[in-house]
């Protein structure tokens, strides 16, 4: 942290030697620690590479701890020389699996995942290991250094054994197992050969990754890995440790212009009471083990430490959800505001009329059927309230509606149902316990209140927001001074789009780094949203230019024009824009004829110098560290674009396809290496 550091941001699966045209791995980190050795660069920062199992994205984590065999080099595992020379079955199937996979601009992930399994259990099944069950004495050293494998292996069999099926939809009994249960099934000895197999692919792993690590470090790189705050509802993790989540609730963001019911992730939350209660071990744990090959780490939505968006598990999207931790209301403090049992209930629960149904079914009856599946019916009116038995509105999708309505007319009855559930003031949290729904405003029983109870609730939640950011405040702090200082890797987190007010202030506190994105850094709140002056950026940060989820600098040039010419009047003499300015003040020149000038030079094709221009320029912010996406970085030599400046995005938010996740360096590391007009290049960026 004493130096000033220029660094590089990419998926492992993207690095493509000439002897390696399948998916990057783990040995690939070698020749790219001499291109980035030789580029001036000091810092290599990864997508997570953990176990996902079956989903392609890094984020959707199958083990806290276990690294991704998919990343394991086939060639490079003990014992494959001598079953390559010996066994023809299987010389045939690593040949066939190597000529299956030609380079492609983006990889194959479930098939490259198969073949690489197949192959790994092949070579194990030649071990010792794999002939008798029986551990060796490296493997069971292993094992006694990592225990959590242990848990990991027991889940990965019968995963298999249930064809991948998520946990929740095992058999009771596989589905609830206590730790003691867990070890017993581990030592049986009818499974003992599979479990050791899922324990010696990540020994395998272990010890490639860090062989590739010592040699980064040899070369003088910083390793920076990445941490998903959150873990797959369908993980080892969230079935061995129960008790360090919280089931029925799942983890989102509240809505927003882009997204108008929120987010669901489908994540489970973190019970941090449990966490805490235990030292917050499980946390340090995870920590440990990325520390025996990252010299820093990037926590994912850092938010979440503060609080979390907790959606009900039982709901589909996220109005419904509330923060975690919160502050309430206590029902006799609305007794105080003048509301009786009456007016509470007509704020929490959602009424819905008659005729919200009756409008789509065009009939009286069929409409009261309806209802009554979902709501009871209030005496006398034609009015109904959801009943207690209805949990969330997961259970309006997929009620069978099929014989009281049309099938054009299902759909839209759900949606109004589902609308209904979430029309309401507040939120009974726990008995007696309210809290307000994240889009009260727009609801009936708000629209309804006179402008005096309007003004009293409206203070109301604006204490509770002081007290949350509070107990927000008080969480993050136990949090951070627990797990930070569990190990000396360098913590950043990832703090984009926060406006807390606690969360830079703490962050800062425990000498945690944030991120700026670029293109993000404006004054919002400012008239022309002026762009932040690199100047101004705190150092204690990590500056880039684009990131996994966003466009790359490329396709933003081409596609936001109003954002680049506010960041060439941001910095019109990186542009050739002459200000006038000297000594004097920044502009002397009509502001006008900067932004005509600037519009001018929005409006021009992307190019390499552009590309150039853009990297020196961010490389002059004021953080710690500069780490752009080496996409970014290879658009200062034209040759190595591709046709699509869309085609060089990693990740498109929102939407689950082949393409996500799965890009691939259009050159290989080797062509790289010898590029030197392009390493020139990056070696000026990263002087800057």
């Amino acid at each position: 942290m004493k130096k000033r550091l220029t660094g590089v941001a990419v998926p492992l699966g993207a690095l493509y030697t000439k002897d390696n045209s399948v998916i990057g791995e783990f040995g690939d980190l070698k020749p790219f620690a001499d291109f980035c050795k030789a580029a001036g660069i000091s810092i290599i920062q990864l997508l997570p590479v953990n176990d996902t199992g079956t989903q392609s994205s890094p984020y959707s984590g199958l083990s806290a701890f276990a690294l991704h065999p998919i990343y394991i080099r086939i060639n490079e595992v003990p014992g494959f020389e001598a079953l390559y020379k010996n066994d023809e079955k299987f010389k045939k199937a690593y040949d066939d699996f190597i000529k299956s996979q030609k380079y492609a601009l983006r990889y194959n992930y479930d098939a490259i995942l198969n073949g690489k399994n197949t192959l790994l259990k092949m070579i194990y099944d030649s071990t010792d290991e794999g002939k008798t069950g029986e551990t060796s004495a490296e493997l069971s050293k292993w094992i006694k250094a990592n225990s959590w494998v242990k848990d990991y292996a027991v889940y990965k069999n019968l995963k298999w054994n249930y064809m991948q099926a998520s946990w929740k939809s095992w058999l009771y009994s596989d589905k609830y197992k206590t730790k003691e249960e867990i070890t017993s099934l581990w030592n049986k000895k009818a499974f003992k050969k599979e479990h050791l197999f899922y324990a010696w692919c990540q020994m395998v792993a272990d010890e490639q990754f860090k062989d590739a690590v010592a040699y980064v470090h040899e070369a003088g790189l910083l390793l920076k890995g990445d941490m998903p705050i959150l873990m797959n509802e369908d993980s080892a993790d969230a079935w061995a440790y129960p008790e360090v989540f919280n089931q029925d609730l799942r983890a989102g963001a509240p809505a927003d212009g882009d997204n108008p019911c929120g987010q669901n992730w489908g994540f489970p939350t973190y019970n941090w009471k449990n966490l805490k209660d235990n030292d917050y071990g499980w946390w340090k744990d995870r920590l440990k083990n990325a520390s025996k090959y990252y010299d820093a780490y990037r926590l994912d939505h850092i938010l979440g430490f503060f609080r979390i968006w907790a959606i009900p598990e039982a709901d589909l999207n996220a109005l419904n959800g509330h923060t975690e931790p919160y502050a309430f209301i206590k029902k006799t403090e609305l007794y105080e505001l003048g509301f009786d049992d009456d007016r509470i209930r007509w704020l929490s629960e959602p009424h819905i009329p008659t005729s919200a149904i009756e409008d789509i079914t065009w009939n009286h009856d069929k409409a009261h059927q309806i209802l009554a599946i979902f709501c009871d019916k209030i005496d006398g009116e034609e009015l109904w309230r959801f009943s207690p038995k209805i949990k969330g509105s997961k259970e309006i999708e997929a009620a069978d509606l099929s014989e009281l309505c049309a099938t054009d007319a299902i759909d839209r009855v759900k949606k109004v149902l589902e609308d209904y559930w979430s029309n309401r003031t507040l939120i009974e949290i726990a008995k007696n316990k309210y809290v307000p729904l994240w889009t009260y405003g727009q609801s009936t029983s708000w629209g309804s209140l006179n402008e005096k109870e309007k003004e009293a609730l409206t203070e109301c939640f604006e204490d509770l927001n002081k007290k949350n950011e509070k107990l927000w405040k008080k969480q993050a702090d136990e949090i951070f001074a627990a797990i930070t200082k569990a190990v000396k890797m360098i913590p950043c987190g990832e703090d984009l789009g926060v406006n807390i007010e606690c969360v830079p202030k703490t962050m800062d506190a425990h000498k945690i780094l944030g991120l700026r994105v670029v293109r993000w850094c404006r004054e919002w709140s400012e008239k022309g949203q002026p762009f932040v002056p690199f100047a101004d950026y705190t150092p204690l940060s990590v500056t880039t230019t684009s990131v996994h989820d966003s466009s790359t600098l490329r396709q933003w040039w081409d596609d936001e024009k109003e954002s680049v010419k506010a960041f060439v009047v941001a910095n019109p003499e990186s542009f050739g824009i002459e200000t006038g300015a000297e000594d004097g003040p920044l502009f002397t020149a009509p502001k006008e004829e900067i932004e005509k000038k600037a519009e001018s030079v929005a409006k021009e094709s992307f190019t390499p110098e552009v590309a150039e221009k853009l990297l020196e320029t961010s490389a002059t912010s004021a953080s710690q560290w500069f780490i752009p996406p080496l996409q970014d970085l290879l658009y200062m030599d034209k040759n190595l674009w591709l046709e699509k400046s869309a085609d060089e995005r990693i990740n498109v938010p929102g939407t689950v396809t082949e393409f996500n996740w799965t890009y691939r360096l259009p050159c290989t590391l080797e062509e790289l290496s010898k590029n030197t007009e392009l390493i020139e290049k990056i070696k000026t960026v990263a002087e800057r």
